[in-house]
């Protein structure tokens, strides 16, 4: 029987689709679960999915990493066929990955209606290969699920208001599915300590860029947990970037855990964007290593800033206090329900 193809790959989309896939069980709607195999170190692919909930895949493609141009061919020669082969209602993506538009854009061209889950998200920087893979995803596809408010005037200036739902976030839904009070977190976060992650090539590829952010993160008033993608591992000991005696480097964290140590600490420091969202939910100020966010709204009241290009002052920046309580721009909670109802809605 046809259904809904929920195509994922990265670490941040196996956490989105985590309540989608459980609300379409709770639907009686048949998914078709694949996995592009974007993400395939344990740490980034299978320990997330299981931490979120998310079954085994009903297909790992396997793609594995390459450039944008090589990892997104592939993918597209691997979902067209299976598209094909399994007959989808409908191709669900999420966020803003080479997954993401590769499985659109096979979808469009197959003529097979496409949902897009957290649509509407605009940095307004065309340098960053997120940002050309949002929008063309938004203009490809026949239902735009938006989390925000903004996201939503975001895709009426484009002309795409007649396909867009406001549903919330449903990373919302994934972070209220974990109790943060049980959760057994590592001995260091007893103590005061910063959390950080740096993973985009703008911050990454280049060894002064790099080796500024480390000595930076190695100002601050008190230890540093960096915890590393395995592709920053290999750039500072191939840069010999030199790490500061108060930054330690940790591997990846499963998704709980890593939300336990981000509520545990005295801010984050990262350049992910789910990561900015989620330390605002959580009340957590956190400092964006980037120029802009696709979350501006987590801007407001200085809970999260942007350190751009100068260095020199991220240690005032991660200090500082927030200035004003948090709105709610990201929903309830029941995004993952409200998706599903409106996919059964297209079905039928």
């Amino acid at each position: 029987m046809p259904g809904v193809m929920n195509v994922v790959g990265a670490r941040p989309q196996f956490v989105k689709a985590g309540p989608v896939s459980r609300a379409l069980a709770a639907s009686g709607l048949v998914e078709i679960l694949v996995h592009t195999g974007q993400h395939y170190d344990r740490l980034m692919s299978d320990a997330i999915m299981a931490d979120v909930g998310l079954r085994d895949p009903d297909y790992n493609l396997g793609v594995g990493s390459g450039s944008h141009g090589v990892q997104t061919g592939l993918m597209l020669q691997a979902i067209e066929p299976l598209i094909l082969d399994t007959g989808p209602d409908v191709v669900l993506t999420y966020g803003d990955t080479n997954s993401t538009i590769a499985a659109a854009l096979a979808a469009a061209k197959l003529h097979v209606p496409t949902g897009h889950v957290e649509a509407g998200l605009r940095s307004f920087n065309r340098a960053m290969p997120e940002e050309l893979n949002r929008v063309a995803t938004d203009h490809l596809s026949d239902l735009l699920f938006a989390p925000t408010d903004l996201a939503m005037s975001n895709l009426r200036k484009e002309g795409l208001e007649e396909r867009a739902i406001l549903t919330g976030d449903v990373m919302v839904d994934a972070l209220h599915s974990i109790d943060l009070e049980s959760l057994e977190l590592p001995d260091w976060s007893g103590a005061p300590f910063y959390a950080a992650t740096i993973h985009r090539p703008s911050n990454t590829d280049d060894p002064e860029r790099i080796a500024g952010i480390i000595e930076a993160l190695g100002n601050l008033n008190a230890p540093v947990h960096l915890m590393a993608h395995p592709r920053l591992k290999r750039q500072m000991e191939g840069f010999n970037v030199e790490i500061p005696d108060s930054v330690i480097v940790d591997a990846p964290l499963p998704y709980a855990t890593m939300l336990g140590v981000v509520k545990a600490s005295q801010g984050l420091i990262t350049d992910s964007g789910g990561l900015q969202k989620e330390a605002f939910i959580l009340g957590v100020p956190c400092t964006t290593v980037r120029d802009e966010t696709e979350w501006p709204e987590t801007l407001e009241g200085r809970w999260n800033v942007l350190a751009g290009s100068d260095l020199a002052k991220l240690a005032e920046l991660v200090v500082r206090k927030p200035e004003s309580d948090r709105a709610n721009p990201f929903g309830s909670g029941n995004a993952a329900s409200e998706i599903v109802a409106q996919l059964m809605k297209h079905i039928d």
